[in-house]
């Protein structure tokens, strides 16, 4: 069998894996197919939550939702259970699948929550099928009252990938970052983690050939891969063979912690969406993984409209090596995104922001990484009846967006509201909350016409808990990608396998 049969079995195979589909169309020279290609709802969806926390004040909350999508049938299931913990140094049982589910959501837009708690809580897998799995989505948020790392922790469990990005990870003293590489397959998986510091590529054996053991997680301390600590660095994470999912958790003695999403791959134009009005540090970082520079327009989408910020217009991104600049309150007191455009011929970037809240000894922080549009849906979960900020931003023209606030986990009646947001501002607005709602609710938006709108969610849960700690979390809002591009089917693959 030739390499190009094997290819086109390879694609069919993927297809039906996503579809449900087993033929796919044959490329044709009259266009035919092109036009017949539809979009329709996937048929299986994989996530995975890293381990929450090391503390045993972790308090830690689960919330799944699915958002009703047409065409996906009328049953399904899915479910988040238990992943092997394994050692810093790949080493553990690596046996089995996990165990009972934390986790069993029942059916599309009814969002289900579950909780655990201390510093046991292990990484969960999970998958869903049929109408479970189109925009299938849980939001992993844990409270630490106290101790490094104290603050609202917040991650969207994210799909296995092969290839991630994490500027704006750190080695300092004052910092203990940890990257959790989770694995849902049945073999192993190995991956490289490589750090980029100022001057470039960090040397380091320690982080190469890594093994994530099948259904379990790996956390890795950056800090071990180097002898030099650094306050700015990229984190690569590259995996040779399997998949994995992966997210850093930051912890900081001063400034509290959160978890650091992956940015989106590297693009020319950038977009950072949802900085808090209250916002009292905002540091930029950036990497360009190409061979060459990055030139950069740093400018603020404000309510009003794009603004440069006094002092720092542009960035210049050295290739392979880290930028940061520190953007102090860029904000001034009204809430904003970041937007980065080329300026000449300039190299893609990634991009992440470390946002910081309150002052003295009363500091929290979280990350806003680059993000992809809202597209056509994006879901995010648990919010709350108080505390959540929506921010949607459109840096070129003005687009319109449907939001819908899910039923409650435990009662309420769906709302929906639409929002236009003007060209080059930010819109922040507390979205809307389901009549007469109990319990944590979810929130979709959908992109309804105009300009391309980016968004993220910022969830505020400043209690008596941590008295004067602005406890948030920040999780961006990229197209859910439920739905895949299926061409009009009028050649059967199957018979390449004679």
């Amino acid at each position: 069998m030739n390499r190009t049969t094997l290819s086109l079995i390879a694609a069919a195979a993927a297809l039906a894996a996503v579809t449900g589909f087993a033929a796919a169309t044959a490329p044709g020279g009259d266009g035919d197919s092109a036009k017949a290609a539809a979009r329709l709802p996937v048929e299986r969806s994989s996530l995975l939550c890293p381990a929450p926390s090391t503390s045993d004040l972790a308090e830690t909350a689960y919330t799944s939702y699915t958002p009703a999508s047409k065409g996906s049938g009328s049953s399904g299931k899915a479910a988040l259970s238990q992943a092997t913990r394994e050692l810093t140094d790949g080493t553990g049982s690596g046996k089995g699948k996990a165990d009972k589910p934390v986790l069993s959501p029942l059916k599309p837009g009814k969002p289900v929550a579950g909780e655990s708690s201390g510093a046991e809580s292990p990484a969960l897998v999970g998958s869903a099928d049929g109408n479970l799995a189109p925009g299938w989505t849980v939001q992993q948020t844990t409270e630490v009252a106290a101790g490094t790392g104290r603050g609202l922790l917040g991650v969207n469990c994210s799909a296995p990938d092969t290839d991630f990005w994490f500027p704006g990870a750190s080695t300092a003293k004052e910092r203990s970052d940890y990257i959790h590489l989770t694995n849902p397959d049945d073999s192993a998986a190995v991956v490289d983690v490589q750090l980029y510091g100022a001057n470039g590529a960090i040397k380091s054996d320690v982080g190469e050939g890594i093994q994530v053991q099948p259904h379990s997680s790996v956390p890795v301390l950056l800090s071990t891969l180097t002898d030099k600590p650094q306050t700015n660095v990229t984190l690569h994470v590259t995996a040779r063979s399997g998949r994995v999912a992966a997210a850093v958790l930051a912890a900081d003695d001063k400034l509290g912690g959160d978890w650091l999403p992956a940015s989106a791959d590297p693009a020319g134009t950038v977009v950072l969406p949802g900085i808090p009005k209250d916002a009292t540090s905002v540091r930029l970082v950036a990497f360009t993984p190409g061979d060459n520079d990055a030139d950069l327009k740093i400018q603020l989408a404000s309510p009003t409209g794009r603004i440069t910020p006094a002092g720092h217009e542009s960035l210049h991104v050295k290739s392979g090596m880290t930028a940061a600049v520190d953007l102090g309150d860029v904000t001034r007191g009204e809430a904003g995104s970041l937007v980065l455009t080329p300026t000449g011929d300039s190299a893609p970037v990634v991009a992440t922001l470390r946002v910081v809240r309150g002052k003295g000894a009363d500091q929290e922080s979280a990350f806003i990484p680059a993000t992809r549009p809202v597209g056509a849906r994006v879901t995010v979960a648990d919010n709350r009846a108080k505390g959540s900020t929506l921010s949607l931003t459109a840096p070129g023209a003005a687009g319109t967006v449907k939001v819908t606030a899910s039923a409650g986990t435990e009662g309420g009646t769906p709302v929906t509201k639409t929002y236009t947001v003007k060209g080059g501002t930010t819109m922040s607005v507390r979205p809307p909350v389901p009549a007469g709602l109990k319990g944590s609710y979810a929130l979709t938006v959908e992109q309804v016409s105009g300009g391309e709108v980016y968004g993220s969610r910022m969830l505020d849960v400043s209690d008596a808990d941590v008295p004067g700690v602005p406890m948030f979390t920040v999780q961006t809002l990229p197209d859910d990608r439920g739905t895949v591009s299926v061409p009009h089917a009028d050649q059967d693959l199957s018979v390449l396998q004679k």
